[in-house]
């Protein structure tokens, strides 16, 4: 029942809790949720069935409704939603929001909680989900009065997506849901304290500006931020007027096109030998939107320890966190870098420009000395990499969204396929969560229909979520899958063998030729009624792609039988300085060697 608007611009309608909750997502304009109903989250499952403007997809479980979340997010830029129930509802998604919280992918998680009555006394499926959430998402609220949902929601959807984005949690209890109460739209915001600094400072823009015209090895270390914050082609412009090399980290794949001269690739653990050489060897790094992990820096204390640092972060708790940054910058990553393409235009004119020819020389000697490249294993089992640089090659770039799990097939994906623009690549970086890859591919590809979607997998990271197949087919959400199939857990398994004497303790997974093929992934795909194929052999790797290419009416899955000799290179090893990459085993390169 609708009542007349008291005001123009506001709605006002007689509800109860949990019709506001759909209605607030309608006013909102999301257009998908991904989750599965239960007892406590029941009550907003009955107006959800009446809502024409909500599509929701039900998963087989939350988990996966957190990561097809985060695929929507982050192949759009839009806030992923999904919905629980209480109890072990809530905990599955908790897996997601730490994903989600690592990577800065806004989301909206909405759970059911027990009565208000009843919390605090073991109700039947309760759990505190906020206090569980709460160090793992930018903030979880509990809502106990029917009247405070539309707000709560509101406000739900505006901490995810500005600032620094993220998951943010609403846990609702029953009571509220079945409690009457109008929907007012729009609420009243109220968020004290909460005022995200996107302007920055100009004068430490224009220091910055200063030491780019004056170093001599300078480069730009883009993460994940350029892509959350659309800063790609400011960041195109900045890379082009300085003539600075430029690293992307594995989320930030895509930001800058792999065909431009400049970008050296991914830097850190299963880096490029010149991205890892540029930031180890410069005297000056340019960090945009990048958090300076472990993964990159490897031995913190030995990181680049000549250079000066200019660290710009729309979260001010991100600069000098892991490397004192000597020009600290806070500010919406996209206008700052434009900010900083002016100021430097500027400082060339005062200081005029900086002779790069050296460094360039010197980084091109290793571009061209250490490619991306591989050792056929010995076993007579198809190579991974092969594989993974064919799938590259036959499927192109234009119109397609990879995804993948985690695992060595994640870095092979990093390191082998061609990105060439952002928001085309996918995948779980700080929190490093296998069973990612397909609920994240079924959201992006829910998000982009006109786009193909292919996802690479591991066997065993696929076996994690592989259930969601299911929601695909029923949904027509028809993605491609590649499963690498190792037979192993291949990164666990490529440790023992590096630094466990090839103890192989508990990683064979018996997939592959040869062994008992429990699943077997063809089987086990068809049972979903995808289309699935089978390849063994390199002869027959491009075929069995265009046949999968071709299948246009459901998911497809090829199960890529490959060796589980096939490692991972170049290396740096957790703990160790980046100057001690291995290029292969045994064969270290030299940062220093003079090119001819």
């Amino acid at each position: 029942m609708t009542e007349a608007a008291a005001e123009p611009h506001v709605i006002r309608e007689k509800s109860t809790g949990a019709r506001s909750i759909i209605r607030s997502l309608e006013e909102i304009g999301v257009d998908v949720v991904f989750g599965l109903p239960g007892g406590a989250i029941l009550p907003t499952y009955d107006p959800l069935f009446d809502s024409k403007r909500l599509t929701h997809v039900l998963v087989r479980h939350e988990q996966g409704a957190g990561h097809a979340a985060e695929g929507y997010a982050v192949s759009t830029g839009k806030v992923g939603v999904c919905i629980a129930t209480s109890g072990p509802g809530a905990t599955n998604l908790v897996t997601a929001l730490l994903d989600a919280n690592m990577d800065s992918i806004p989301m909206v998680a909405i759970t059911g909680q027990v009565g208000a009555s009843l919390i605090g006394t073991d109700a039947f499926q309760e759990a505190d989900i906020v206090g569980a959430t709460m160090p793992v998402t930018k903030h979880s609220f509990l809502v106990t009065e029917a009247s405070e949902i539309p707000a709560r929601i509101a406000e739900a959807f505006y901490i995810a997506s500005t600032g620094r984005p993220g998951p943010v949690l609403v846990d609702i209890t029953k009571s509220a849901q079945v409690e009457e109460a109008d929907f007012i739209w729009p609420p009243v915001l109220d968020l004290p304290g909460y005022r995200p600094v996107t302007k920055p400072n100009m004068r430490q823009v224009r220091e910055a500006a200063r030491l780019m015209a004056i170093a001599q090895q300078p480069v730009l270390y883009v993460g994940g931020g350029a892509i959350r914050a659309d800063a790609s082609p400011e960041i195109l412009a900045l890379a082009e007027l300085s003539k600075s090399p430029v690293v992307t980290t594995l989320t930030a794949r895509g930001a800058i096109p792999d065909s431009h001269p400049q970008n050296l690739g991914m830097p850190g653990m299963h880096g490029t030998v010149p991205a890892v050489a540029a930031l180890q060897k410069s005297d000056l790094i340019v960090a945009l939107g990048a958090r300076f992990d472990d993964r990159v820096t490897g031995k913190l204390d030995a990181f680049a320890p000549n250079a000066k640092v200019v660290h710009v972060d729309i979260d001010p708790a991100e600069i000098s966190k892991n490397r004192e940054a000597d020009v600290p910058i806070v500010g919406d990553l996209k206008l700052t870098v434009a900010d900083l393409v002016e100021e430097l235009k500027a400082a060339y004119g005062q200081y005029g420009r900086p002779d790069l020819n050296n460094w360039w020389k010197q980084l091109n000697h290793l571009v061209e000395t250490y490619p991306m490249g591989w050792a056929e294993p010995k076993d007579d089992l198809m190579s991974a990499q092969y594989v993974v640089s064919r799938l590259s090659k036959v499927v192109g770039s234009d119109d397609v969204i990879w995804v993948t799990g985690v695992g060595q097939h994640q870095m092979w994906a990093a390191q082998f396929i061609d990105f060439e623009h952002p928001r085309q690549f996918i995948s779980s970086g700080g929190a490093g969560t296998m069973g990612f890859g397909v609920p994240a591919a079924m959201g992006a590809q829910a998000a982009n229909p006109e786009k193909t979607v292919w996802l690479i997998d591991g066997d065993g990271s696929f076996q994690m979520t592989n259930q969601e197949l299911a929601t695909c087919r029923l949904n027509g959400i028809n993605i491609k899958v590649a499963i690498i199939n190792n037979s192993s857990l291949g990164m666990v398994r490529q440790w023992q063998t590096l630094f466990y004497n090839q103890r192989y303790s508990n990683t064979d997974l018996e997939t592959g030729k040869g062994t008992q093929r429990i699943p077997d992934f063809v089987k086990l795909s068809e049972a979903y009624d995808c289309v699935a194929f089978r390849c063994e052999v390199p002869e027959d790797v491009d075929e069995t792609i265009r046949q999968a290419m071709n299948v246009t009416d459901r998911p497809v899955v090829v199960d890529f039988v490959t060796s589980p000799e096939s490692e991972v290179w170049p290396m740096v090893p957790a703990g160790v300085p980046n100057d001690e990459i291995m290029y292969a085993r045994d064969l270290r390169p030299a940062f220093n060697e003079e090119s001819n």
